[in-house]
């Protein structure tokens, strides 16, 4: 394996790849007896029978659902295929990582069948699965913060090559049909800033800036000052030497610190994109941050991927990409608010515009595979386009949501009559 020159323990979420000395391996194979095909077609029976195929390593092909398939998955040998019986999603992840299973084309339309066969598949394997599955990790400062590490900062270099110029690592909202990922994930920001009802001269707390993009959005259009708290350092190198550059060193601050440190009063408290990383045990120590800190007449919104029902984090996302994750339901979301009686304003599910924004993100990927495998090797590349092609089908066929929750203090008569404020054009300041 070649070196990683970004991110020290070699592979996304730690640990080693499975070894794959010869990828010529399936020449090795025995002969697919009885036993592999009764093994493939349960594989299949047990997933829903997703109408797609297994193509073993004599080349027989083992399909399920009732038409034909839409994508098909060459399995290299019987190891292979008894590992992904055994622990379906680490074993299917690992070995499409190290090319031991491959899909030629329609990755996106695989992975969708397979979903949706979990989803109608009912009883056995969802059942085995969910018993499998990780539990997320505590989640205490230092925790959170190695948990971070291992995702965000594989490197700046990285992300630049596929995220829009801004560096916005989280669901754009497109309104209108052909808006390309920048314009997309500027509507995003205005988005939230309208439903913010920001004025020009308020202040604002916001927990989780990734690479600061909302918060130099915030101080430059809508005339407010910013607090931003993150635990990755390479983001917050990198966002405060945008801040610089654009002249916002007096409006917006950067502070390279965990959530449960924020202190001051606000205006408005933001959180995009964190969540997901604070784990539900946790969800109680954030709202007390938001209650010591939002005025009574302030606003609060939080921005988070969810589920419809409580599930696991998938064990191989947990494994290999984001350790320490959880997308919360709106029950979950609900230990936030309801010990502190915030009023809920406005919930809205983006599920859709994450769709479009996962695809995106996987074709811009795509694009720039080749240099992203001379920063870290092969099996990075097919490990994170299949987090991103996971992604983009789950929010598709709605196993994961996107929620945005808008909130402010019990009591407070200043909110908003109706959602025309919403669909208004941004102000522009000069």
């Amino acid at each position: 394996m070649k070196e990683d020159k970004a991110h020290p323990l070699g592979v996304p979420g730690g640990g080693t790849w499975p070894s794959n000395d010869d990828a010529s391996s399936a020449s090795r194979s025995p002969t697919v007896t009885g036993l592999d095909r009764w093994l493939a077609r349960t594989m299949l029976s047990l997933n829903g029978n997703p109408r797609i195929a297994l193509v073993l390593w004599d080349g027989e092909e083992i399909s399920g659902g009732g038409g034909p398939p839409v994508a098909r998955a060459r399995v290299h040998d019987r190891r292979t295929l008894v590992q992904m019986m055994r622990s379906p999603s680490v074993g299917f992840g690992d070995a499409y990582s190290t090319g031991l299973v491959e899909v030629p084309e329609h990755l996106v339309e695989l992975l969708e069948e397979v979903y949706l066969g979990l989803m109608h598949a009912g009883a056995k394997w969802s059942r085995l699965q969910r018993l499998r599955a990780s539990r997320t990790r505590g989640n205490t400062p230092s925790e959170a913060r190695e948990n971070i590490h291992h995702h965000y900062d594989l490197g700046n270099d990285f992300y630049r090559l596929w995220l829009d110029e801004r560096m916005v690592y989280t669901c754009a909202y497109y309104e209108h049909p052909g808006q390309s990922l920048a314009e997309a994930q500027i509507a995003k920001m205005d988005h939230v800033c309208r439903k913010l009802e920001l004025q020009s001269g308020q202040h604002v707390i916001e927990a989780g800036c990734g690479w600061g993009a909302l918060a130099m959005h915030m101080a430059e259009r809508y005339g407010v000052t910013v607090e931003a708290y993150n635990i990755s350092r390479q983001q917050i190198e990198f966002a405060r030497a945008q801040a610089h550059a654009r002249g916002l060193e007096n409006r917006v601050r950067f502070i390279e610190d965990d959530y449960r440190s924020i202190e001051g009063e606000c205006d408005a408290f933001v959180s995009v994109g964190m969540l997901e990383h604070v784990g539900t045990e946790r969800y109680g120590e954030l709202g007390a941050v938001v209650e010591r800190c939002l005025r009574p007449d302030g606003r609060g919104l939080i921005h988070s991927i969810g589920r419809s029902a409580p599930a696991p984090n998938d064990p191989w996302i947990e494994k290999r990409i984001f350790p320490g994750s959880y997308p919360p339901t709106l029950t979950e979301m609900g230990r936030i608010f309801e010990p502190y009686e915030f009023s809920i304003l406005d919930v809205e599910n983006l599920r859709l515009h994450y769709r479009e924004t996962c695809r995106a993100w996987l074709d811009r990927f795509d694009a720039v595979a080749d240099k992203v495998a001379e920063m870290y090797d092969m099996n990075f590349v097919r490990a994170w386009r299949l987090y991103l092609a996971g992604s983009t089908a789950a929010f598709a066929v709605g196993t994961l949501q996107l929620y945005q929750v808008v909130f402010a203090p019990r009591g407070t008569n200043r909110v908003p009559w109706t959602r025309h404020h919403l669909y208004q054009d941004s102000p522009r300041l000069d």
